[in-house]
């Protein structure tokens, strides 16, 4: 049998793991672990007297992987990010920016919904986890929003989506971890996040006014605040602001020479919120519980990465990423249309996979497709596919692809931020929030249409840096 069908059966099988509810990361290291023995013994025949050496290889192969991936320095930001997001709440930062936002913005139809989107908007700039940003506004801004009559499904609906944001605005968890698989720039990703992160919370923003328009019980507006409190509340606010423009500063600075890579910043990000919840008033309490959601957070995410990566060592002996764009660009089709099917299969496929495991399986083949597609890595912007330089194509697909992996974080049945929402409130089931949820799914694809069609609003940033 040829190296491309055991990986095609493989592959396959770890499929219907995942079907049959295994963890994404127990099921696609075990896949990559025996698909390893079997090219291995494939290579010795099948003689039974090999099969213990090619176990032993495979094993140290496989071995090998967590260490060498996991011990990378771009990887160390995602822990540092996402306990900025915890420090922030433990301190109440995350309380502020939704005041200060509910006093700025709940006067619209729909005011207080608005308000979370933007709040969550600010605090994924603090924040790279979405799992995280949906469970803070879920304590915060789902009681603010069933004060004043607004419907609880939609009310937890607008919680979930706007946790989504996370995933675009840098800090970003999933874009480094494309970066990572990719071999792209950290920092030029997650400066491309920032416009296509702020554009979705303005279309979230558009979809809620309209809903609130047309459906008077959705979210009436709030008012009676006055012009001195809406000052009032800006400057408990400000930390968070603060601490986003120094790590926007230490990291590209737009006025010189960077003071840091992204990870430096991370941590500077991380060590100035730490001293600004301590001024707060955060007590051994909120920090140790700060610290240990950051924990479980990080060692579920690595290990999701260390078993993916095991598959992903396989895919590259059994040459299966290069069948794949070998056959995607011998099709007669449009390179457009071929990209709105892989985009589509993605939807498809997050609605049974979590998105950083969606990512860290398919990237591997369809990231070398797309490239293919384009020209390749080199291509310059006037001989390629989709009018961008390699490059560039490799940012605008990880934009893309990390949107998408956004969208299924709200669609059902695997949902994570829906499933978030719910746990954290006991007045809501996990049904009540994929109903709340439904008009976003518009939202979003009206947006990653926009970006397809338009890939200046990804890649003009990072192409000023």
């Amino acid at each position: 049998m040829d190296s491309i069908s055991i990986g095609l059966w493989t592959t396959g099988g770890m499929l219907v793991m995942v079907v049959l509810g295994m963890r994404v990361a127990f099921a696609a290291g075990l896949a990559g672990f025996v698909g390893l023995i079997w090219l291995r013994w494939n290579g010795f025949d099948y003689d039974p007297a090999k099969f213990g050496k090619a176990v032993e290889v495979s094993a140290k192969v496989a071995g090998q992987v967590p260490h060498s991936k996991v011990s990378s320095q771009a990887l160390s930001l995602i822990p540092t990010f996402i306990l900025i997001g915890y420090l922030a709440y433990h301190a109440k930062m995350t309380t502020a920016l939704f005041d200060a936002a509910k006093k700025w913005i709940a006067w619209v139809p729909g005011g207080l919904a608005v308000s979370t989107v933007f709040a969550t908007a600010g605090f994924a700039a603090v924040s790279g986890a979405s799992v995280a940003t949906a469970a803070v506004f879920a304590r915060i801004a789902i009681p603010e929003m069933l004060k004043v009559g607004y419907n609880k499904q939609f009310a937890a609906g607008v919680v979930a989506a706007g946790g989504t944001l996370a995933s675009l605005i840098p800090p970003s968890a999933i874009l480094v971890i494309y970066a990572i698989i990719v071999e792209q720039d950290v920092g030029k990703l997650l400066l491309a996040g920032f416009i296509p992160g702020a554009f979705s919370a303005l279309v979230y923003a558009i979809l809620i006014i309209g809903l609130a328009l047309v459906f008077k019980n959705v979210g009436p507006p709030v008012g009676g605040f006055t012009w001195r409190e809406r000052f009032a509340s800006l400057p408990p606010a400000l930390p968070i602001v603060a601490v986003v423009v120094i790590i926007i500063f230490f990291v590209y600075n737009p006025f010189g020479d960077a003071w840091g890579t992204p990870t430096e910043g991370g941590a500077v990000g991380a060590f100035i919120v730490f001293c600004m919840a301590l001024l707060r008033g955060m007590g051994l309490k909120q920090l140790g519980a700060a610290l240990l959601e950051t924990a479980k957070l990080t060692v579920m995410i690595f290990t999701i990465i260390w078993g993916v990566l095991i598959y992903v060592r396989f895919l590259g002996f059994a040459d299966l990423p290069g069948a794949f764009s070998d056959w995607i660009t011998s099709l007669e089709m449009s390179p457009w249309i071929i990209l709105i099917c892989i985009l589509l299969a993605y939807a498809v496929l997050g609605m049974f996979m979590d998105a950083i495991g969606m990512l860290l399986l398919t990237l591997p083949v369809v990231y070398p497709a797309i490239m293919a597609l384009n020209g390749g890595e080199f291509v310059s912007a006037a001989d390629s596919a989709f009018g961008m330089s390699g490059p560039m194509c490799a940012i605008w697909f990880g934009i893309l692809v990390v949107k998408m992996a956004e969208f299924c974080l709200i669609t059902p049945p695997i949902g994570l931020n829906c499933f978030v929402v719910a746990g954290v409130r006991d007045d809501l089931s996990v049904q009540d929030v994929f109903k709340g949820v439904t008009p976003f799914f518009i939202a979003d694809a009206v947006t990653i249409a926009l970006l397809v069609a338009f890939p200046w609003i990804v890649l003009w940033l990072p192409s000023q840096a």
